[in-house]
């Protein structure tokens, strides 16, 4: 059976290198703390736009996962020990960087009890100590369903509660092999439906051989759990070996999804070819706060 050629990447998708003051001295802060960053770890294409804005997304738990995405450039394999140090360096570089908005992820620890809540609530209440103004954003990994770890994170006061869904249902066995879609609804509506405060996100890629239509019902599916903020964004191959690109979304298609999505009711939708979770979160943290 003939493979099917992979497109040709568009000319909107172009993002621009890193460079300038304030991008290398993020990276100085990065290795002066020993941290990483999902900008780097996943080879995000908008990190000299978000490095040059002073923002970046921490990325704690390590840099090795224990599921193996199809999508996904983060090494996988076998972690090292939990680093309890980590809390504290990141909150320093926090405070290094000036940062009002500070967004923290990990890689899934499967290995550990509570999928690594405990360091995520470490991270949340040192940052509040040093940096008091600033706002703090957690990007978390399903934590295989476990409402105790769920807990133990929005215990410790984030503003934003953020799990990507990552794709359409009928495509999500097939890229995300670790994942439940189910799972990862419910651990929104648990937000909720606990009472907790904080706002939740969520967001997906497109281009995985979705359909316009599954996007759509995805989105309804995000709202229908009480999703405040939503982020759909081109998903780009980091290579071979890693799930193709089935097709390349038009900018027009990008602004029907948020169109709609407001529609919906989101308080936000961030949806463009480069949108990634975290782009412009310090932005989209404020515009879903006044609606």
């Amino acid at each position: 059976m003939a493979i099917a050629p992979v497109p040709q990447r568009p000319p909107w998708l172009k993002a621009r290198l890193p460079s300038g003051p304030n991008y290398r001295e993020l990276v100085a802060i990065m290795r002066s703390q020993r941290l990483h960053t999902v900008c780097e770890e996943a080879r995000c294409p908008n990190i000299g736009d978000c490095w040059e804005r002073r923002t970046a997304t921490f990325l704690i738990l390590g840099n090795v996962c224990t599921r193996n995405c199809s999508y996904c450039a983060i090494a996988h394999g076998l972690p090292t020990e939990v680093d309890w140090r980590e809390p504290e360096r990141v909150a320093r570089a926090v405070a290094a960087m000036g940062l009002r908005h500070a967004v923290v992820t990990s890689v899934d620890r499967d290995d550990l009890r509570d999928g690594g809540a405990a360091v995520f609530a470490q991270t949340i209440r040192r940052i509040r100590q040093l940096q008091p103004d600033c706002t703090v954003e957690v990007l978390i990994p399903d934590f295989k369903g476990d409402p105790e770890a769920l807990r133990t994170v929005l215990d410790a006061g984030p503003d934003i509660l953020n799990h990507n869904i990552e794709t359409v249902r009928p495509v999500f066995k097939r890229v995300r092999s670790g994942g439940n879609y189910d799972r990862s609804l419910e651990l929104l509506a648990r937000v909720k439906r606990w009472g907790y405060p904080c706002l939740t996100k969520s967001g997906l890629m497109v281009g995985l051989g979705e359909t316009f239509d599954q996007v759509v019902d995805t989105l309804r599916d995000l709202r229908s759990v009480g999703c405040d903020i939503v982020t759909v964004g081109q998903y780009l191959s980091p290579g071979p070996g890693y799930e193709p690109v089935h097709r390349y979304w038009h900018p027009e298609e990008f602004a029907e999804i948020k169109r709609l999505g407001l529609a919906m009711g989101f308080r936000h939708v961030e949806s463009g070819p480069l949108v990634r979770s975290s782009y412009h979160a310090d932005e989209q943290v404020q515009r879903a706060a006044v609606r």
